[in-house]
C-alpha cells in the first residue's frame, strides 16, 4: 500500500476545495467564514491599537472583548469542520483567496465612528456567509454544524446590535436596502 506524502495531500485538498467553492458546499462556504474571522481579528486589532477619541478605552476594551471572541469563533469553528471531516482554510493563501472581508492600513486614521460603521457592516457581510451555511449544512444534513453557524450567527447579530447602538442607530439601519417607492 502507498501511503500519500503531505505534499500530494495538500494537492488533492486544493483540488477538492476548488470544486468545493465552485459548487458551494457547507464546508466551502465555511471556509470563507473562516478566512472572514481572520481577516476581521486584524481589523479589530487595529482598531484596538488606534482607536482615537473621547470614548477611545471604551471602545479599545470593547474592541479587545471582540478581538478574543473572532479568534474564539475561528478556532471553534474550524475544529468542528475537522470534526465533520471537512477541511479548514490554514495558510495566510487560503485566507487571502476566501476572504470577502477587505482590510487597509489607512482605515487606522479615520475616526471611531467610520470604524465602527465599518465592523458593523464586516459582521453583516460576515452573516451572508453565515446563513448560506446554515443552509447548506440543513442540506447537506450536517445538524452540528448547522447548530455551531447558527450560534455564530446568534453572537454576530448580538455585535451589530451593540455596535449599532454606539452610533445612535437601530439594529439594522443602513444595512437593509429599503423599498422604493415609485
Amino acid at each position: 500500500m502507498t501511503t500519500a506524502t503531505p505534499e500530494q495531500l495538500f494537492e488533492a485538498e486544493v483540488k477538492q476545495a476548488d470544486i468545493d467553492h465552485h459548487t458551494p458546499t457547507a464546508g466551502a462556504m465555511t471556509g470563507h467564514i473562516v478566512s472572514n474571522l481572520v481577516v476581521l481579528s486584524d481589523k479589530l486589532q487595529m482598531a484596538k491599537w488606534y482607536v482615537k477619541g473621547m470614548q477611545a478605552e471604551q471602545l479599545k476594551d470593547l474592541f479587545g472583548k471582540l478581538l478574543h471572541q473572532a479568534y474564539a469563533q475561528k478556532d471553534a469553528l474550524g475544529a468542528v469542520l475537522i470534526d465533520e471531516a471537512l477541511v479548514t482554510p490554514s495558510t495566510q493563501k487560503e485566507f487571502g483567496e476566501y476572504a470577502m472581508l477587505e482590510e487597509n492600513g489607512q482605515n487606522k486614521y479615520e475616526s471611531a465612528e467610520w470604524i465602527i460603521n465599518d465592523l458593523v457592516h464586516d459582521y453583516d457581510t460576515e452573516n451572508m456567509f453565515v446563513t448560506r451555511a446554515i443552509k447548506l449544512a440543513d442540506k447537506e444534513d450536517r445538524p452540528v454544524l448547522a447548530q455551531h453557524l447558527i450560534g455564530l450567527l446568534r453572537d454576530n447579530n448580538h455585535n451589530i446590535a451593540r455596535l449599532q447602538a454606539l452610533l445612535g442607530n437601530t439594529p439594522r439601519e443602513g444595512l437593509d436596502e429599503e423599498d422604493d417607492e415609485d
